[in-house]
């Protein structure tokens, strides 16, 4: 067929119709407009890229916070997850990441520079202090651990060039609990900012902007999206002054959120209710009966009566969490047999998950600390953490108890 031949085939009008050619037809798909309906779910705004109808309308939209035009920038599926979690938290806006450390780094550049000091509790995530570590090696940031708990710390701590405060709703691993409104009232005394890593809670069990805190951030590949598909992490904000702050270095930074993995998101907060109403339970319920078993140290899970922050944690928590901290009485040795019999629950990293995982903190997620900062932040050789999923809970401690039989 010849060119004129398929181009009559293709439009039939007359030679002076300037309808596109089929090659080019291929590229430039109709759009689809919706009218006298809506859909139910979250659409998936996949393009990257966002066309203009004036050079002014492109030119503007460079300076704003709010135009679509390269997804680095912003997406229309993005921006409606950052909304989510920040209607969820109570904040005015958030900033959508590439994974959980995406959010932590760009906050924490985003505030701190040369010369800055930093207050922070510490039993940390193992990246976070990583992080803490790098910038006063190359930047001078200075930073002094605190327990969490004691607001005389903090003011015993601040000095005129401290910048932040940081913390942790539920410490990693430990489920050691921060009191975010006394701490959070000393540090905004100083005229200081909180930042809450608030990702085992969720805000489900604990909104910290209601306590205090100006910043919350959450690793999202955890209980927001919960069935380990997703990387992502989000910051929220109570006010303007630092999301602008913390924007900025996060465009220029490129840790921006997949579309598809946003889109994840959203559908796995959907049952973010259900999920941590089932796993507060039976992470409770275990808790209760790891305390009791003879191979077991000590168990850490805020609703235990016997953990050091229980106080803090019925004020501050609707739920106890669903991970719990065990201490293995035979050491380092247990605590790999532990993690190596299990069969229904993962050894695997990442908690949140609608599946069972184990893992043991000293050798995996908190490596990166040597003897003595495993030993501040409550870490022993056999400390194990469980992150309970949505399984039965008879069925979980049947493999837990069998694990724990060979770890004696």
């Amino acid at each position: 067929m010849s060119h004129a031949d398929r181009d009559h085939a293709v439009n039939p009008s007359s030679a002076a119709d300037s309808s596109p050619r089929p090659e080019t037809l291929a590229v430039h798909p109709p759009h689809v407009e919706i009218t006298g309906s809506r859909p139910l779910g979250v659409p998936l705004h996949q393009g990257h890229v966002f066309a203009f109808d004036s050079a002014d309308d492109l030119a503007t939209a460079f300076t704003s916070s709010t135009a679509f035009l390269y997804n680095r920038l912003g997406n229309p599926t993005v921006r409606t997850l950052e909304d989510a979690v920040a209607r969820l938290e109570g904040g005015t806006a958030g900033i959508s990441f590439a994974s959980g450390m995406g959010a932590i780094n760009s906050v924490l550049q985003g505030l701190l520079g040369s010369g800055d000091h930093v207050i922070a509790q510490t039993c940390l995530y193992g990246g976070t202090y990583a992080v803490l570590t790098d910038l006063a090696a190359r930047w001078g940031v200075d930073v002094t651990y605190v327990s969490g708990t004691d607001p005389e710390e903090v003011r015993a701590a601040l000095r005129p060039e401290t910048r932040l405060l940081y913390l942790e709703t539920i410490a990693n691993p430990t489920t050691r609990v921060s009191d975010i409104p006394a701490l959070a009232s000393v540090a905004a005394e100083a005229g200081v900012p909180v930042a809450v890593d608030n990702t085992f809670a969720s805000p489900l069990l604990c909104r910290p902007l209601d306590h205090g805190a100006d910043i919350v951030v959450h690793s999202a590949t955890k209980y927001l999206s919960g069935h380990a598909d997703v990387l992502g992490g989000v910051a929220v904000f109570k006010g303007p002054d630092l999301y602008d702050r913390v924007r900025h270095h996060a465009v220029e930074q490129g840790a921006s959120t997949d579309p598809f993995a946003a889109w994840l998101t959203l559908r796995g907060m959907q049952t973010l209710s259900l999920r941590m109403e089932r796993q507060c339970a039976s992470a409770a319920e275990l808790a209760g009966r790891l305390a009791a078993h003879p191979a077991v140290e000590a168990v850490r899970h805020p609703a235990l009566a016997s953990h050091p922050d229980r106080e803090i944690a019925a004020r501050l928590l609707s739920g106890g969490g669903g991970v719990i901290s065990v201490d293995l009485a035979g050491g380092r040795d247990a605590g790999r047999t532990f993690v190596e019999s299990v069969r229904l629950a993962s050894l695997s990293v990442s908690l949140g998950d609608v599946k069972t995982l184990v893992m043991h903190p000293a050798s995996t997620s908190h490596h990166q600390l040597d003897e003595a900062a495993l030993a501040a932040a409550g870490i022993g050789p056999g400390t194990v953490r469980l992150s309970v999923g949505i399984e039965h809970v008879e069925d979980l401690w049947e493999d837990l108890e069998q694990a724990l039989t060979k770890a004696v």
